[in-house]
This record gives structure tokens, C-alpha cells and sequence, in this order.
């Protein structure tokens, strides 16, 4: 039995990485997917073919998770094209790294962050919010980092860190405030191996990182995937206001 056969769900930053893995695995399991992208046009339509390419149903779809209006017009579309939503998927992240891993250290940059990383988070939920109170249903599963809670050096940490640690706050809080009708969790991945993180991991520092993990590897975007499925599904149905660390053991 497909877990989430008949569903419809919206999966934010899906056109690469953890988002595109959720995305391919979410049809795979039956439902109907709305591949959120920022600007990879390109990239979200080669997720959209593979996934119809399994005879099932997507679309993508255009929407800044930092821009409200965007993210109003995303579900206004999704509504049109499939009628419902069962499951919102906040997995957008902004980028603040220049291309050799080092901050772009400046206020644009961290309000680029903070608007998509934590105010995208909030507004989406919210915004989604009215439609499943009415259908008397609807799951919700934030992304976080572990290390948000706690802790690690460096700069860029710092700021990535305190963005979810708002967004871990947020979850339990908005949990309790939506309950019972819908469930709101978060996953909390550690270091994983996506596209992006590749080019900088045999670097000193991503080495040393793994001689931390006790499972003595980096997680692949599909190990996240399973775990949003899982608080997707029944599976998780007595789950809410809870953050899963998917870490090899880290934290």
C-alpha cells in the first residue's frame, strides 16, 4: 500500500538536492507533487519528467518562499491545478555563500536568509493554514539543521543555525496552535552529501566532520527524504511538534 496514495503535496525548494530526492519519493508513495522552484526552471522540469516519467502527476511551480505574495500565489496555483492540499513540505533554503564556501557577510544577505529560511516557513504555514482547518486535515513538515540546537563554530554556522533554531521554535509552538486538524513536525538533517555540499567536502574541515559522525559517513538526500514520507504518512499519526535528527548519530 502506497503511503500517501491520492495526496497532494507541495514540496518548497524541490528542483535539486534534498527537495528534488522528497519530491521523487512523495510519488513514489502515490502522491500528486508541486515541485517548488526559485529560479532553476530548468532543473524543477527534470524533476517534474522523472517523476511522470513513473506515470504520476506533478507540476512546477514558480514561487520565492521569501516573498509572501509569491508564496500566496503558489498555493492559489496548487488549488487550481489539483483542487486540495494534504501536505506542505517547507524545505526552501537561501544561499548566502559566495561559489568557495566563505559568508557573504552582509544585511541584504541575512535578510535574504531569515526571510526565506524562518519568515518563508511562518508564512507558509500560516498561509496554508485556513484551507486545512476547513478540510479537517493537513500535515506540515518543516526543515531544520541539527546543530541548531546545539551548536558548532564557525560564522557560517552561526547564522544558519539561528535561522532554523527559530524555525524548531516555531514548529512546536504553531503544532500546538493548529492541533488537532493538522500535524506539524520538522526533520532536522545533518551533514548530507547534496550537490551543493560536494564541492566543498574534501576540504579539512568536512573531513574532520565526518570523524565526528558515529555511522562514519555524510547522509544522502534520500536518507532525509524517508523521514519527511514517514511524518507525511499515518505512519507518524500520533507525531506532532517534533523535530527528527537525521544524523548518523551526531546528535
Amino acid at each position: 500500500m502506497k503511503r500517501l496514495k491520492d495526496k497532494i503535496a507541495i514540496i518548497t525548494g524541490a528542483s535539486s538536492g534534498i527537495g528534488a530526492n522528497t519530491a521523487i519519493l512523495f510519488a513514489k508513495e502515490g502522491a500528486s507533487v508541486v515541485v517548488n522552484y526559485r529560479k532553476s526552471k530548468d532543473s524543477a522540469e527534470r524533476v517534474v519528467q522523472e517523476i511522470k516519467s513513473m506515470s504520476h502527476h506533478a507540476v512546477a511551480i514558480q514561487a520565492d518562499m521569501g516573498n509572501k505574495k509569491d508564496i500566496i500565489r503558489l498555493i492559489s496555483a496548487t488549488l487550481e491545478k489539483f483542487g486540495h492540499i494534504d501536505i506542505l513540505v517547507n524545505n526552501a533554503g537561501a544561499d548566502i555563500l559566495t561559489g568557495d564556501g566563505a559568508l557573504v557577510n552582509n544585511d541584504k544577505k541575512l535578510d535574504q536568509l531569515l526571510n526565506v529560511d524562518l519568515k518563508g516557513t511562518m508564512n507558509a504555514c500560516w498561509s496554508v493554514t485556513p484551507l486545512m482547518k476547513k478540510q479537517g486535515t493537513g500535515v506540515i513538515v518543516n526543515m531544520g539543521w541539527d546543530l541548531a540546537t546545539h551548536g558548532i563554530e564557525g560564522i557560517n554556522p552561526q547564522i544558519f543555525a539561528a535561522s532554523k533554531a527559530g524555525v524548531l521554535g516555531f514548529t512546536r509552538s504553531f503544532a500546538k496552535t493548529v492541533a488537532p486538524e493538522i500535524r506539524v513536525n520538522m526533520v532536522s538533517p545533518g551533514w548530507i552529501a547534496t550537490s551543493f555540499s560536494e564541492k566543498y567536502m574534501q576540504d579539512e574541515y568536512y573531513q574532520a566532520r565526518i570523524k565526528e559522525i558515529p555511522l562514519g559517513r555524510f547522509g544522502k538526500p534520500e536518507d532525509v527524504a524517508a523521514a519527511v514520507v514517514f511524518l507525511a504518512s499515518e505512519d507518524s499519526s500520533y507525531l506532532s511538534g517534533e523535530s527528527i535528527n537525521i544524523n548518523g548519530g551526531l546528535v
